[in-house]
């Protein structure tokens, strides 16, 4: 019988081959999204949501270090759609980083497959919609990049994995969230906080009505999980908190962390961690997990608060009493600071390669180019309301950046983004940052706003090596770390105050830089670095995708998607199902 099944087989290892691109290739992991619009009632009101596979939050993508990951996506909504992928660095490819800068729209009812690989990368990450204030009705999901099994890790292996995502939250949808930024007035405050996209817990009969669905995380007595919490919200920082526990903090966005523990973390918009929890208490009732709203009046915003439950398998009760609190400086930001000051590298462990990380000594480099990038309240230019950085607003390209430059389109986009911030009045443009290849860039981020801000970098993890009050100064450098400031992908900015990071800028393409506030970035606080190696060749960046979409001044090269060809898009996928359960059978 095996002999008779034999050419089968090896038809069906040489098939596999070819649609895996080669046998000696990194692992490939495929996911299927259809985004849509369903009707859901996270905080006991019906509203529309943007679900994926039906789901809201959307499926977690786990992947390991180095593996291909395909997802493609079928745009079920009404309005164009990019997926991104914060914090997953799309080393070589900025193509796949969906953003408006890199890549054309996916139009509705239309498929697009992003295909990118996980290169060098470990850690806790969250993708979601970058379009038109998307994010805020949903379409947001985990991404996990866990090591190689050769890679030591700097602590014991868990009993298990949990993703947790908060975020503020508004009952009106993005659509109607839009026309309120573009009344020329503000968001007002939110609605109140989700967890894991579901409402608060009934903690307080008063505040939180019956019926509201809330989260439960289900654990064992005595045994250590990891707990990712990524604030996937529009613009509130939150204060992440446990009751009875210790979290230890193990990991930031694709960074270990000298092992500290905390009875709470602020988490700014956009950032994510990992901790380590304990479950060593004595399980009298269940615990409150908590996220609530930072540097606000807190009996204004009682209602902007996140209450999940963690259960013990031995749990005598339900949860009851007052929420632990957060830290009491309501409008003091101090204790904030000195808690991020407070979060180091850990240069010692091994990251996705087995050098330790501090093995990039990046307080030894040159610095080749300095930005200061400062914010101020919005303004109002050609009778709209903008965001600025550096008295720009950011026009969004007609014609992607990246694209325009494959093609030679003239007009697209300015290169010319100042160093320093613009002395005459704020202007709307389309300007870029011109990066260095191979340049160390040092960016410093002043905030003169009065609310919190978090910035993120595309392609990129930077080093956080310095924040202050007041404004920024040449004298600020003697403050900076330049031993083991935490290597990330988004970082907090205080109100009247700087942050600096560094940038090593070795990955060619066209990066975005933006507020992770999501009504700020509506209104144009945004920019892209344009990286460019003037030794053009497939080792620095790969090739255009084959199913590059095209709009603005190319869009005439763009043919119509009919089903054959969302067909095609999903026919690999499909057919490498096929194979793999046929080779399955065969070897049974």
């Amino acid at each position: 019988m095996a002999m008779a099944n034999t050419p089968i087989f090896f038809s069906c290892i040489f098939l596999f081959c070819i649609l895996s691109f080669t046998c000696a290739e990194d692992p490939t992991v495929s996911y299927k999204f259809e985004v849509s619009y369903i009707t859901a009632s996270p905080l006991g009101v019906p509203q529309q949501v943007i679900a994926i596979n039906g789901k809201f939050p959307g499926p977690t993508i786990n992947s390991t270090t180095n593996n291909n990951v395909v997802v493609n996506v079928r745009n079920k909504l009404d309005e164009d759609l990019l997926l991104t992928w914060a914090g997953i660095q799309q080393k070589r490819s900025s193509w796949q980083d969906g953003v408006l800068g890199t890549n054309c729209p996916i139009p509705p009812k239309w498929n697009w497959t992003y295909n990118f690989q996980v290169k060098d990368q470990i850690g806790s990450y969250f993708y979601f919609p970058s379009l038109n204030l998307q994010r805020a009705s949903g379409g947001f999901g985990s991404f996990i990049i866990k090591p190689r099994s050769v890679i030591p890790i700097p602590f014991d292996n868990p009993a298990d994995d949990i993703t947790i995502l908060i975020g503020d939250w508004y009952i009106r949808n993005h659509t109607a969230l839009r026309k309120t930024l573009d009344a020329g007035r503000d968001l007002g405050m939110p609605d109140g906080v989700l967890i894991n996209g579901k409402g608060p817990y009934r903690y307080n009969d008063t505040l939180v009505p019956d019926g509201i669905d809330h989260e439960t995380i289900n654990v064992e007595p005595g045994k250590t999980y990891r707990i990712r919490v990524s604030n996937v919200g529009v613009s509130t920082s939150l204060n992440f908190r446990i009751q009875s526990h210790n979290l230890l903090l193990a990991e930031s966005e694709g960074s270990y962390t000298v092992q500290q523990n905390y009875t709470s973390l602020d988490i700014h918009v956009g950032q994510t961690y990992s901790f380590l929890i304990t479950m060593d208490q004595n399980a009298s009732s269940d615990y409150y997990i908590v996220a609530s709203a930072r540097f606000v009046n807190e009996s204004t915003w009682q209602r902007v608060t996140g209450v999940g439950v963690l259960h013990y398998s031995n749990s005598k009760g339900k949860a009851s009493g007052p929420l632990p609190p957060p830290p009491q400086d309501q409008y003091d930001t101090t204790y904030s600071m000195n808690q991020a000051r407070s979060i180091r590298w850990n240069v010692s462990a091994s990251g996705a390669r087995p050098n330790p990380q501090g093995s990039f000594k990046y307080g030894s480099i040159n610095v080749t180019d300095v930005y200061i990038l400062r914010n101020k309240p919005p303004v109002t230019i050609d009778g709209k309301r903008r965001a600025t950085l550096s008295g720009i607003s950011f026009v969004k390209p007609t014609t992607p950046i990246r694209l325009a430059d494959e093609f030679k389109v003239k007009g697209a986009y300015k290169l010319d983004f100042p160093n320093e911030p613009l002395t005459g009045p704020s202007r709307m443009e389309t300007s870029v940052i011109n990066g260095t290849y191979r340049g160390f860039m040092e960016v410093i981020l002043q905030n003169n706003e009065t609310k919190m801000h978090s910035y993120h970098m595309d392609g990129y993890a930077f080093f956080v090596v310095g924040m202050g009050y007041g404004e920024w100064t040449n004298d600020s450098r003697g403050t900076y770390n330049k031993w083991d400031g935490i290597a990330r992908t988004t970082t907090q900015v205080y109100p009247g105050a700087w942050t600096s990071i560094l940038i090593s800028l070795d990955n060619v393409g066209v990066w975005n830089l933006r507020t992770e506030n999501l009504d700020s970035w509506y209104l144009g606080q945004e920019t892209y670095v344009r990286i460019v190696n003037p030794e053009k060749n497939n080792k620095t960046e790969l090739p255009i995708p084959d199913n590059v979409l095209y709009c603005g001044a190319l869009s005439r090269m763009q043919k119509p998607q009919d089903i054959s060809s969302a067909l095609k898009q999903h026919g690999s996928m499909v057919v490498l199902g096929l194979l793999m359960a046929m080779l399955s059978v065969l070897v049974l």
